[in-house]
């Protein structure tokens, strides 16, 4: 049996399962299909121990460091 998994982007809704913080990192998880989501403080604490059992790792802490679109004032 294959499982398929829908990939999508991380929002603001969207937050760490450890603090409440906005999660950057999603990790779902091989043997139930479930998922846990972490900031990227969170994520790099546990990702040892925890991404040998997931079978998606989606990283999006690159997001971080990305500079907000500026919007033009008329």
């Amino acid at each position: 049996m294959t499982a398929t998994i829908a990939h999508r982007e991380l929002t603001g809704m969207d937050r760490c399962d450890r603090c409440g913080a906005q999660a950057y990192v999603r990790a779902v998880l091989g043997s139930s299909g479930g998922e846990l989501l972490f900031c990227g403080h969170h994520a790099r604490a546990v990702e040892a121990k925890l991404r040998p059992l997931t079978i998606e790792w989606q990283d999006e802490t690159q997001r971080l460091h990305e500079k907000p679109a500026l919007v033009d004032a008329e």
